[in-house]
């Protein structure tokens, strides 16, 4: 299996560069949506189109990833909710391990599941962990997924999941306050993980203006990602796109 958008990750963040991501739920897009969206992420370089969600109740993720590959060249990373959001046309596929959770089913169980199926596929595979952080309200990922988040000001509990992340080897972390959170994740939380942790770090939920998205980079997120807010204002994307490619670049 290829490699590419892992060491685009690793390259990216050995160099301090800061990514973004676009986040699209299938269930909420139409062929006209997806020609839009495609056009202002490529007008404004948009790093990474992240493709999935919690529920995804259609049956036209193919047809979306197909869509959006003919429509640009930004990589598209499926953002899986359930084994059966796979499609053999994305670039890769962010294989979420549930570790902030003690929900066995999303910690290894559906793993087994879709194993075969994944492997068939020949898309790149990122093992990532998956950390739920409590954004002040119920979350579609945190009822599905039937776990307790962590809570918002236990920057120790989060920091400690990543470090056990990391060391059973996943190569993501993936530090979420689920979609329609109140309060996003703090950047004392963030740059306390990230000061223990060498793997890219992507952060997402809650994120809704672009001042955010530049302190969490700040912070020591390597990827942004977002997605509801952009639904309800697509203009929101160069704003984003903007801020999180002005952090300046450290020397090493």
């Amino acid at each position: 299996m290829y490699n590419n958008i892992y060491t685009s990750f690793i390259e990216r963040k050995a160099k301090k560069e800061k990514a973004f991501a676009v986040l699209i739920d299938p269930d909420k897009v139409t062929p006209a949506d997806i020609i839009e969206l495609a056009a202002k992420c490529t007008a404004v370089k948009v790093d990474y189109i992240f493709l999935g969600g919690s529920l995804v109740i259609s049956d036209h993720l193919d047809e979306c990833v197909q869509q959006l590959k003919a429509c640009c060249d930004i990589p598209v990373v499926l953002f899986p909710g359930s084994p059966s959001q796979v499609s053999k046309y994305a670039d890769a596929l962010l294989y979420l391990s549930v570790i902030s959770g003690r929900n066995p089913e999303l910690l290894i169980g559906q793993h087994v599941v879709s194993a075969a199926a994944v492997k068939k596929s020949g898309l790149e595979v990122i093992s990532t962990g998956y950390m739920v952080i409590d954004g002040g309200a119920p979350t579609t990922v945190s009822y599905i997924s039937n776990t307790t988040p962590i809570p918002a000001d236990k920057a120790d509990i989060a920091m400690c999941t990543a470090i056990a992340g990391e060391m059973l080897g996943m190569k993501v972390i993936y530090m979420d306050a689920g979609s329609g959170a109140r309060v996003p994740i703090t950047e004392s939380m963030i740059s306390r993980v990230a000061s223990q942790v060498q793997a890219p770090i992507i952060v997402g939920g809650g994120i809704r203006d672009a001042e955010k998205a530049y302190l969490n980079c700040k912070a020591g997120a390597d990827v942004i990602v977002v997605g509801n807010a952009i639904e309800k204002d697509l203009s929101l994307i160069k704003e984003l796109a903007d801020a999180v490619h002005s952090v300046p670049v450290k020397a090493r």
